[in-house]
């Protein structure tokens, strides 16, 4: 009996470790960049999905690994300060993680490992150095960035192999994914921003400025050219955290930005089904919309933040 409760004392350290009740705001990027090109899931997409899974996740280990002192005065029950975790084991996972999204982009074609390993790059460089830095938050949103295009080029292998010199709306092709990576990019950045002072709060600004960029968002997505399904699940994605944010900044308590950034993250999901809806793929814009309620009931049992 004590070794299953030790069992189930692992798994929930590294579900926290990991944040897991994120995990699926990842599958839709690959997804929205995918209709976004003009082009339909596939194997490639599938591809695209795994390396964004395993990438975010040795992200997820590595922040902690490089925040364990910071989090031993700030978030002594984070698994690493808890000793639930140790830090040589979150090291490990983050390359293994690393190493099997490589592989899995592979599969999809050089330039789909090329957009891993840039991104890649961009989600080291931001955990070991840049997070702490003015250009955190613009590093975090070209990583967001990158995994939307990521599914856009596997989903497009045939397109990025032309060399003819057809025009990039005229068929599936992952140029036409770049304005859907930059309003999701966007809105990683706001996220990211505001979470800088959830353990401390204190900043009216930030929040104020998130909401700015939130209702930009919303208005890009929803902009000429979308359809009333397409609008609909814009407002539903600025509705999202666009009440905690406005909490934040009458109030920057602690609490009340870390709900803000919990919302930013939970936004994302809506965010994707709306791009996915604006590049012609209601019935992808549905299935992401049925990710929603298991990532609040997950939300529940473990923190996104």
């Amino acid at each position: 009996m004590s070794g299953r409760v030790h069992a189930r004392g692992r798994a929930r350290a590294w579900a926290d470790l990991f944040r897991v009740s994120a995990l699926l705001s990842v599958p839709g990027d690959a997804l929205a960049g995918a209709a976004t090109a003009g082009a339909r899931p596939g194997r490639g997409t599938l591809h695209a999905i795994g390396a964004s899974l395993c990438l975010y996740e040795a992200g997820m280990a590595l922040n902690d690994w490089a925040d364990r002192d910071e989090d031993a005065r700030e978030r002594p029950h984070r698994p690493l300060p808890s000793g639930r975790v140790t830090p040589a084991a979150a090291l490990a996972a983050s390359a293994a993680l690393t190493l099997a999204g490589l592989g899995l982009a592979s599969r999809a074609g050089r330039l789909a490992l090329a957009t891993a390993t840039a991104l890649a790059t961009t989600v080291w460089a931001y955990d070991l150095g840049l997070k702490h830095t003015p250009a955190g938050p613009a590093t975090m949103a070209t990583a967001r960035a990158l995994d939307l295009l990521l599914g856009a080029v596997a989903s497009t292998p045939a397109a990025t192999a032309s060399t003819t010199a057809t025009p990039a709306g005229a068929s599936p092709h992952p140029a036409r994914a770049l304005p859907a990576a930059a309003l999701l990019g966007a809105h990683a950045y706001a996220v990211t921003a505001t979470s800088r002072h959830e353990t401390r709060g204190g900043s009216t600004r930030t929040p104020l400025a998130a909401l700015a960029v939130t209702l930009a968002v919303a208005a890009g997505t929803s902009g000429a050219g979308a359809s009333p399904f397409g609008t609909l699940l814009a407002l539903t994605y600025a509705r999202t955290p666009a009440t905690l944010l406005l909490h934040a900044a009458l109030n920057p308590s602690a609490a009340l930005t870390e709900r803000a950034v919990a919302g930013g993250i939970r936004a994302t999901i809506p965010l994707q089904a709306a791009l996915a809806a604006r590049g012609g793929a209601p019935g992808t814009a549905l299935a992401l919309l049925g990710l929603i309620p298991a990532a609040r009931a997950l939300a529940r049992k473990v923190s996104p933040t």
